[in-house]
């Protein structure tokens, strides 16, 4: 072997030696602790699956949507709250009027996505009465049952695919 060959293989060697004893060190020196993680309240519960031969709007499929519209309204009325500790905290006044101007703007869209939401937990309160008096589920219009699919899509609908469609083209024509 040449002294140049022989130097190399005692590098690889000490090389190698240096690694496992770096990996051994590392983990010894830090502990790894298991993170316990919580998981926030997801606003949509998984969809109601019906059991064969079970009538509409069950006493089961009720609180299954009774359950869906609560946790709705509870998460809108957290986004409600951080929005107003928001405007409290970034309240800031401006010299420049163009960052000023900006922030109000910012301020006024909040607003508005805000008070749509108030006018929704609005509906959700609407149809939680509707479970109480047994009339959720059920057409505005026509009486007759609106679905599930179209429930789990929108909770709060009060009218059938068929007559919200017709009602969608009426306003068209008329607005548009």
């Amino acid at each position: 072997m040449s002294p140049k060959q022989n130097t190399k293989t005692k590098t690889k060697k000490t090389a190698s030696k240096k690694k496992t004893v770096v990996k051994k060190a590392v983990k010894k020196a830090i502990p790894i602790k298991k993170k316990r993680i919580v998981k926030k309240k997801d606003p949509q519960l998984s969809s109601y699956k019906p059991k064969k031969n079970e009538k509409y709007m069950s006493a089961a499929m009720k609180r299954h949507f009774k359950a869906v519209l609560i946790n709705w309204r509870e998460h809108l009325k957290e986004e409600m709250q951080k929005t107003f500790d928001h405007l409290k905290t970034k309240g800031e006044t401006f010299a420049d009027p163009v960052d000023r101007a900006s922030q109000e703007e910012e301020f006024a869209f909040e607003l508005r996505t805000r008070d749509r939401e108030r006018k929704l937990i609005n509906k959700i309160a609407s149809s939680l009465e509707q479970i109480e008096q047994d009339d959720y589920g059920y057409c505005y219009s026509c009486g007759i049952e609106i679905g599930l699919k179209r429930l789990e899509a929108r909770p709060t609908a009060t009218h059938c695919i068929d007559c919200k469609t017709l009602d969608e083209i009426k306003e068209k024509q008329l607005g548009g």
